[in-house]
């Protein structure tokens, strides 16, 4: 525990020793320090980051250039000041390539058994400088100061690695801080460490990696993910990290497109589970508009405390890594519309009904105890746990409870669905009341279907 650290803020301070006084278990100590270290993550200080990255000084933080240096260094001077060990070329933090630097700070893992498997998270500081006709939607020959794109990024990376000092014990797995140089001139920088690793990190396999690109413009809640599809079961941890917040969740939308618009896109080319965390184009996007004063400070905290507890999650799994889904290179949108689509899927049926034996010794069937629930829904192979809904019958209980075409179910009477057959045989057996989980745009809805008498039953 790094309490020197937290004790360097009062409110930290305060979050301790309340945690010490009401903790009556180390988990509920542990519990309570996770949650001093999401608060580390503030809005105040993202805008100081974002404010130094995208001042004019730096001239638009083109790779290679002056500006773009200095960006480095202000990043380097955050890394030192937080202790984390340089991870670049012969010491330092910097990698160097083609007169351009990505910045490579290690957080060591606990366990040495997995010491070998590493977690990258990243977000690339360069912009386009005055922009040109090839980076920029204009005009050109101004300081396009890329506040979003991605000095936000990089002030939420930033804010991630200053709150995983406050936790209360590292992460088994050792975690890679990676700030990457040549973004928009072709994800360079991330395309170089993954042909060129820096010595001290060559004995390692990046077994996962998560990129933060334009975060600053939080709307309506809605967040991004692009890759969620590259590892079975992943929309899931990132659903459960983001209903682990202690505050409302954010609205995710999953992007089921890959494209080389990213640094996320060499990490999946090379079948590397990986997410990306983006809140969505504007009509500053490369121009010089794109500055500070249109950034939502207030909605990077959200996102930067996602990463902390996903990155959190997976360095913590006691599973061996997540192997890489190779369908996900060819789903799109389209694949994930015809899933999710209206159809007959499969209905989960009532309760097992007793037949009836008549006087003469025939058997028919008996007729229906009660209604059906009036569910259909289907197997999604990428994420097997949580069948989606693809048709609800009107006037049924799952109608009547507000259960929703596209929803995600997660648990039965808070227990946790473990397949689609797992989940029909539950609701078959369950009695007139059934508490459903639904997973509901990366949001967990809990909604309660009753049966009556009155209802019709389902065909």
């Amino acid at each position: 525990m790094r309490i020197t650290r937290i004790l360097a803020r009062p409110f930290l301070a305060a979050m301790v020793a309340a945690a010490a006084a009401a903790a009556s278990t180390p988990a509920v100590f542990a519990a309570e320090l996770m949650a001093a270290a999401r608060l580390s993550i503030r809005a105040d200080d993202a805008k100081r980051h974002i404010s130094a990255l995208a001042d004019d000084a730096l001239e638009g933080r083109e790779g290679g250039s002056r500006g773009g240096r200095a960006a480095g260094s202000y990043v380097v001077s955050h890394l030192e000041k937080l202790g984390l060990e340089p991870a670049g070329d012969n010491g330092s933090y910097y990698q160097q390539f083609g007169g351009m630097r990505n910045i490579l700070a290690l957080a060591r893992g606990s366990d040495p058994s997995v010491a070998h498997e590493l977690i990258v998270v990243g977000a690339h500081y360069d912009h386009v400088g005055y922009g040109n006709s090839g980076n920029s939607y204009g005009p050109f020959g101004f300081v396009h100061n890329g506040a979003d794109d991605n000095a936000s990024g990089v002030a939420g990376l930033i804010e991630v690695a200053e709150a995983l000092q406050h936790l209360p014990n590292r992460p088994r797995r050792p975690i890679l801080f990676a700030f990457w140089d040549g973004e928009e001139k072709g994800l360079l920088g991330s395309y170089h460490f993954l042909r060129v690793r820096p010595a001290m990190l060559a004995p390692m396999s990046v077994v996962f990696s998560v990129n933060l690109d334009m975060i600053g413009r939080l709307r309506g809640e809605r967040l991004e993910v692009y890759g969620a599809r590259t590892s079975e079961g992943l929309r899931t941890a990132v659903v459960r990290s983001n209903n682990r917040q202690g505050a409302a969740p954010l609205e995710l939308t999953f992007d089921w497109a890959i494209e080389e618009d990213s640094d996320h896109y060499p990490f999946i080319t090379a079948k590397i589970p990986t997410v990306m965390f983006h809140t969505g184009l504007h009509d500053q996007y490369h121009r010089p508009s794109d500055d500070v004063q249109l950034i939502n400070f207030d909605g990077i905290e959200p996102v930067a405390r996602l990463t902390l507890d996903l990155v959190t999650e997976l360095a913590n799994e006691q599973r061996a890594p997540r192997s890489f889904r190779p369908q996900s290179r060819s789903e799109s949108d389209a694949t994930k519309k015809a899933l999710e689509s209206q159809a007959h899927g499969e209905l989960a049926p009532a309760t097992a009904l007793q037949p009836i034996q008549t006087a003469n010794g025939q058997v028919t069937p008996a007729a229906p105890q009660r209604p059906r629930w009036g569910i259909g829904t289907r197997a999604d192979a990428g994420e097997p746990l949580n069948p989606i809904v693809v048709r609800i019958n009107a006037g049924s209980p799952a109608a009547l409870a507000g259960l929703a075409l596209g929803d995600r179910v997660v648990a039965i009477d808070g227990g946790d669905v473990l397949s689609q057959a797992d989940m029909v045989t539950r609701l078959a057996a369950a009695g007139g009341c059934v508490a459903l989980d639904v997973d509901r745009k990366g949001r967990i809805v809990r909604l309660e279907m009753k049966t009556s008498e009155q209802t019709t039953a389902a065909p």
